[in-house]
C-alpha cells in the first residue's frame, strides 16, 4: 500500500474523498496522468497497488464521499491504462458493479458514470461481465431516483448498441435465461428495458433471436395488457416483427409457441386475445405437420373466440376454424380424433350458441372423414349429444340431430338412438313438449320416416309407463297427421286396404297406437278403415270420455278441415258408398259436447253432405228426422251390416284381432286409472278420519276445561247458591255419551 501512496500525492489522495465533485474530478484527472506514466514505464505492480488502494480505501469505504471518489478514481485508472486496461478489468469492474446496489443514490449514479467511461475504453473486452452488468442495469432501470435512471439508460444504450452488437464474444445462449427470468416482471421501466434489448438483439444479423422466441414469447404477450400504452405498443411492434420473420423463415418451432398462444387466446384482455388468435391463424396456415399434435389445443382456443364480444376476434377465429377444418390429416399422421371430440364435447356446454354450433360441425366433419374412429369414442360423447337435444336453440338441436342421424346409419346405432330418444322423452316431459315435434320430424327427414315410426312403435308397444306411452303416441300421431315431411308416409297408409306395404305399416303402428283411442281413430281415418273406426268408437266406455280425450277429439275435428283430409271430405260427396265414414263422423259428433266449437264445426260439415247420392232417395231426410242411423246401412241377409266398398279388400288385416288388441290395452289403462282413483280415495279417507278424531279429542278437552271453570269452589256458599239459580247450560242438558259441539 505504501507503494501506492508513494505514487499518488497526498493532495490527490485527499481530494478524491472531498465532498465537492470538482475537487474529486480534478484529483481523478491527476490520477489518470499518473497511471499513464506508470503504464508507459511498464510499472504494473504499482498500477495494481493503486487499483487495490482505490478499492479498499475508497470503493469499500463506509463514507459515501470516499466511495464516490473510489468510483471516479477507478474510471480514471482505466482511462489511463487505455489499451492495457483489459488485463485489470477483473479487479476494476466488480467493485463498480457492486456499487449499483449502494444505498446512496449519488453513489449509484457515479457507479453508472464510472462504468460508462470504463466501457468506452475497453469496448469488446467488457463483454465478459455482460451478465452481471445486464442484471444490474435491469434493476437500475426501475431505480427510484430519476437521475440514476437517466444515467443507467445512457449506459444501457452504450452496452446494447456499441458493445454487444459489435462483439463476436457475446453468447445469446447465456443471455436468454437472464431474459426469460425477467420477462414476467410487472414494473413498466423494466419491461421497457427488456423489450428494448429484444428489439436490438433481433436486429443483429448474427444473432438468431427467432430460434429462442418460445423462451420469451409468453412474456411479450403478457406485456400486451400493460397499463402503459407505450409498453403495449412496443410489445406489439416486437411481436409483429417476429411474426413477419416466422412467415419468411423455413424452420420454426411452431409447437412450443402454439402452447403459449392457446393460453393467451383465453386472456381477459381483448388486445391480447386478438393478437394470439391472429398468430394462431398464421400458424395454422404455415405450420403444417408440425401442428398436428396441437390441433385439439388450438381448436379449444378457437371455439370460444368464435363467440367473442369483439367482432375482429370473431372474424379471425371463424377464418382459423375453417382453415383448420379443411386440413386433410389422418390418424396415422398423429391426428388425435379422440382429443378433438373431447374438445367439441366440452364446448357443447358453452353459454354461446355460435360456439356450440361449431362444436357440432366439428363432430359432424369428423364423423364424415373418420367414421370408424369416431364410433370408437361414441360412448364418450353420446350422452352429451342427447342432452344437447334440450338446447334452447333450434339451430343447435337440428345440428345435433344431423350428427345423430350420421351415427344411426348403422342398424345397431339406429336402434340405440331411438331407444335413447324415447328414454329422454320419458325422463323429461318438457323435452317432448318443446322439442318432440322438431326432433321426430328432423329424424324422419334425415333417416327413413317409415323406419323411424316403425322403430318408435316397436319400443312403445312394450312401454311399461302407460301414461307416457299414451302421451308419446298422441304426439307421434299429431306429427303424422300434420307434418309435410311425413306426406309419403300418409300416402302409404291411405293404401293400407289395397296394398301390402300400407297394410304392414298400418299393423306396425296399430300395436302402439292402441295406447290412445283418438290416435287409433285418426289412424283408421288416414287408412280409410272407416268401419273399424266406427267399431272402435262404439267400443268406448264412459270412463274413456274424459277431458284429455275431448281435447284430442277437438284437435282431430279441426284437422279434418285441413288439406290433409281433403280426400276424406270429398268422399262425403258419395255417402251411399262411404256409409261407414258417415257413421264414424256421426259417432264422433255424438261424443262432443253440443256447445263446443268442434261440435259446431263437424255438424256444419255433415250438413253439407248431399242427399242425391244416397242409393235410397230420402235416407238423409229420414236421418235428420230422428230415424236411427243403423236403418240406413246396407244389411246382409243375416241382418249384419256390410262394409263400404272401399273396405271390401282388407289385404289380410284381421280387424277383429286388432280390435281385441285395442280393448286389451285400453283395459290396462282403465285398470291403472281405477287403481289411481282408489288410492287417492283411500288416502283422502284416511286423512279425513285422522282429522275427525283429532277434532273430537280437541272438543273433549275443551268440554273438560269448561266444566272445571263452571264448577264452584267448595268454600264459597254464595257461589253455590248463585249457580243453583242459573238456568241449566247446554252442556248440562246433553245426554250420556254426547259430545259438546
Amino acid at each position: 500500500m505504501s507503494d501506492a501512496l508513494s505514487a499518488i500525492p497526498a493532495a490527490v489522495h485527499r481530494n478524491l474523498s472531498d465532498k465537492l465533485y470538482e475537487k474529486r474530478k480534478n484529483a481523478a484527472l491527476e490520477l489518470e496522468n499518473i497511471v499513464k506514466n506508470l503504464t508507459s514505464s511498464g510499472d504494473h505492480d504499482k498500477i495494481s497497488k493503486v487499483i487495490e488502494m482505490l478499492i479498499k480505501e475508497f470503493a469499500k469505504s463506509p463514507q459515501a464521499n470516499h466511495r464516490k471518489g473510489g468510483l471516479i478514481g477507478l474510471a480514471a485508472v482505466t482511462v489511463g491504462l487505455s489499451t492495457e486496461a483489459a488485463q485489470y478489468l477483473e479487479h476494476i469492474v466488480p467493485p463498480v458493479i457492486n456499487s449499483f446496489s449502494d444505498q446512496d443514490s449519488r453513489v449509484r449514479y457515479y457507479a453508472c458514470e464510472a462504468l460508462y467511461n470504463i466501457a468506452k475504453v475497453v469496448r469488446g473486452d467488457f463483454i465478459i461481465f455482460f451478465n452481471k452488468i445486464f442484471d444490474a442495469l435491469c434493476k437500475l432501470s426501475a431505480d427510484s431516483d430519476a437521475n440514476v435512471q437517466s444515467a443507467a439508460h445512457l449506459l444501457d444504450r452504450l452496452v446494447k448498441q456499441d458493445i454487444v452488437t459489435e462483439s463476436d464474444q457475446f453468447s445469446i445462449e447465456e443471455f436468454i435465461p437472464l431474459l426469460k427470468e425477467r420477462m414476467n416482471v410487472l414494473n413498466p421501466y423494466v419491461r421497457q428495458f427488456l423489450v428494448g434489448w429484444i428489439t436490438v438483439l433481433d436486429s443483429v444479423p448474427d444473432i438468431d433471436m427467432l430460434g429462442f422466441l418460445p423462451d420469451f414469447l409468453d412474456g411479450l404477450f403478457n406485456m400486451l395488457s400493460d397499463s402503459s400504452h407505450e409498453i403495449r405498443q412496443q410489445a406489439d411492434s416486437a411481436l409483429s416483427e417476429f411474426l413477419q420473420e416466422i412467415k419468411n423463415s423455413p424452420s420454426v418451432d411452431y409447437g412450443r409457441m402454439a402452447e403459449i398462444l392457446v393460453q393467451r387466446a383465453a386472456s381477459p384482455d381483448e388486445f391480447t386475445r386478438l393478437t394470439a388468435i391472429t398468430w394462431i391463424n398464421e400458424f395454422v396456415k404455415l405450420g403444417g405437420d408440425q401442428l398436428v399434435r396441437y390441433y385439439a389445443d388450438i381448436l379449444g382456443a378457437i371455439l370460444p373466440c368464435i363467440s367473442d364480444k369483439e367482432e375482429k376476434i370473431r372474424v379471425v377465429a371463424r377464418e382459423t376454424n375453417e382453415e383448420l377444418r379443411s386440413i386433410h390429416v389422418e390418424p396415422s399422421d398423429g391426428f388425435d380424433v379422440g382429443a378433438i371430440l373431447s374438445v367439441a364435447r366440452r364446448q357443447l356446454s358453452s353459454d354461446f350458441e355460435a360456439t356450440r354450433i361449431e362444436a357440432l360441425n366439428w363432430i359432424s366433419t369428423l364423423l364424415n372423414k373418420h367414421r370408424t374412429e369416431v364410433l370408437c369414442f361414441l360412448n364418450d360423447i353420446f350422452d352429451t349429444l342427447l342432452k344437447a337435444l334440450s338446447d334452447s336453440s333450434d339451430d343447435v338441436v337440428l345440428l345435433v340431430l344431423e350428427v345423430h342421424a350420421g351415427v344411426a346409419k348403422d342398424p345397431q346405432h339406429f336402434r340405440q338412438l331411438i331407444v335413447f330418444l324415447v328414454h329422454n322423452f320419458r325422463a323429461d316431459n318438457s323435452l317432448l313438449e318443446r322439442r318432440g315435434a322438431l326432433i321426430v320430424r328432423r329424424m324422419c327427414v334425415l333417416l327413413d320416416a317409415e323406419r323411424v315410426y316403425r322403430e318408435l312403435s316397436t319400443i312403445l308397444e312394450g312401454e311399461d309407463n302407460l301414461d307416457f306411452a299414451s302421451t308419446m303416441v298422441q304426439a307421434l300421431n299429431l306429427i303424422l297427421l300434420t307434418s309435410p315431411e311425413l306426406s309419403k308416409l300418409r300416402d302409404l297408409l291411405k293404401g293400407s286396404l289395397v296394398n301390402r306395404e300400407g297394410k304392414e305399416l298400418f299393423v306396425a303402428l296399430y300395436t302402439s297406437w292402441c295406447h290412445s283411442p283418438m290416435a287409433i281413430i285418426s289412424l283408421c281415418l288416414l287408412a280409410q278403415a272407416y268401419q273399424h273406426a266406427s267399431v272402435v268408437i262404439q267400443s268406448l266406455v264412459e270412463e274413456d270420455i274424459n277431458v284429455k280425450f275431448l281435447v284430442q277429439l277437438d284437435k282431430l275435428i279441426r284437422l279434418l278441415e285441413t288439406p290433409i283430409f281433403t280426400y276424406l271430405r270429398l268422399q262425403l260427396l258419395e255417402p251411399g258408398r262411404y256409409t261407414w265414414l258417415l257413421k264414424t263422423l256421426y259417432g264422433l259428433l255424438m261424443l262432443l259436447p253440443q256447445q263446443s266449437a268442434a261440435f259446431k264445426i263437424l255438424r256444419t260439415r255433415l250438413k253439407t253432405v248431399p242427399t242425391y247420392s244416397f242409393s235410397t232417395g230420402n235416407q238423409i231426410g229420414r236421418a235428420t228426422s230422428g230415424v236411427p242411423f243403423s236403418q240406413y246401412m246396407n244389411q246382409n241377409e243375416d241382418g249384419d251390416l256390410e262394409e263400404d266398398n272401399s273396405n271390401s279388400s282388407h289385404q289380410g288385416i284381421n280387424f277383429s284381432a286388432r280390435l281385441q288388441q285395442f280393448e286389451n290395452v285400453q283395459n290396462l289403462h282403465r285398470g291403472q286409472a281405477r287403481t289411481r282413483v282408489n288410492y287417492s280415495y283411500h288416502t283422502s279417507s284416511s286423512s279425513t278420519s285422522k282429522e275427525v278424531r283429532r277434532s273430537e279429542e280437541q272438543q273433549q278437552q275443551q268440554q273438560q276445561q269448561q266444566q272445571q271453570q263452571q264448577r264452584p269452589p267448595p268454600s264459597s256458599t254464595s257461589s253455590s247458591v248463585a249457580d243453583n239459580n242459573r238456568p241449566p247450560s247446554r252442556s248440562s242438558r246433553k245426554g250420556p255419551g254426547q259430545l259438546q259441539l
